[in-house]
């Protein structure tokens, strides 16, 4: 019941997402301004709404576009007249090559940090870490990606400013998605540490003699890093999320910066499919994490 419980919620989830993105879009504007010179006559124009299904009250195009996504049917792109599902599969590798190598960084950096600093708890090493995971969750990513940019591409010039080429074009869009994503971790991998460290178990297991690698690894990370998983979920929606404006600023061009050309464009379907996608990889991600904190911790299924 557990894992029905959770499925269900994520899919009437994702259905409300869906809904309030197809009215969302309708209310920005006509597609067709973009689509047709505004020199041309009226009637051509109203016979695009037509051929595109835009002259049907939002009601209508609302079943319609309902009963073609049970279908399997996401729609063809305004614009480029393709199936926006080809059109976000060329892009997919792109935007992973970001992500992947961006949730590894995260990680990395905040269990290793987070770690430290609760084993080094109110050393100088702690509060920089601390004052360091404030500073860079309160900076957005496209203040990030900017900063790196003036700094080791137009000052330095270390790495290029943006683009697709080498392995250093993924350098600083890696580290402007990893940043915020690794000071959460550590946060929290420091204050669950620290929790754990302080209880009666982990003082019989260092009074047993057992090495202060032990003691941490086995006993004190293992028991600290539930909560932790729970973080990692929305870490990878959150990177997810980020790469629409991290691969806006540095010109990349993955599914991110796709999603927003459609959004500039009104490419109803484009926005509608990247939308979906987004917040199904955000859901799967949360419930993924869900059903491991079940597994991990019996208790979790009673509730």
């Amino acid at each position: 019941m557990f894992f029905i419980s959770r499925a269900l919620r994520s899919a009437i989830t994702l259905w409300a997402i869906l809904t309030i993105v197809f009215f969302a879009t309708r209310m920005t504007g006509d597609p067709t301004s973009f689509l047709i010179s505004p020199d041309l006559p009226e009637e051509q124009r109203i016979e695009l709404r037509t051929k595109l299904g835009l002259d049907d009250d939002v009601g209508t195009q609302y079943v319609r576009y309902s009963a073609a996504l049970l279908r399997g049917d996401f729609g063809q792109s305004f614009f480029s007249n393709r199936p926006v599902v080809e059109l976000f599969m060329e892009r997919v590798p792109n935007t992973l090559l970001l992500t992947i190598p961006a949730f590894v960084l995260s990680i990395a950096i905040g269990l290793g940090g987070g770690l430290w600093a609760a084993l080094h708890h109110n050393a100088l090493f702690d509060r920089s870490v601390t004052t360091a995971t404030v500073v860079m969750q309160a900076i957005p990513n496209f203040v990030v990606g900017i900063a790196a940019i003036l700094i080791f591409s137009l000052s330095l010039k270390l790495l290029p400013s943006g683009g697709m080429g080498t392995w250093k074009h993924m350098i600083l869009p890696v580290i402007t998605l990893a940043v915020a994503a690794s000071a959460n971790i550590s946060r929290l991998v420091r204050s669950s540490m620290l929790e754990v460290l302080s209880q009666d178990y982990m003082r019989y297991a260092r009074s047993k003699g057992l090495s202060p690698a032990v003691v941490v690894l086995k006993h004190g990370l293992r028991n600290a890093i539930l909560p932790v998983l729970t973080i990692l979920g929305l870490q990878l929606g959150g990177l997810i999320a980020g790469a629409v404006v991290t691969e806006s600023v540095f010109a990349w061009p993955g599914v991110g910066r796709l999603v927003i050309e459609a959004v500039m464009k009104r490419d109803f379907a484009m926005l509608q499919f990247g939308i979906l996608v987004f917040s199904a990889a955000v859901i799967l991600a949360n419930l993924l994490v869900d059903l491991a904190y079940g597994l991990l911790d019996p208790r979790v299924q009673g509730r």
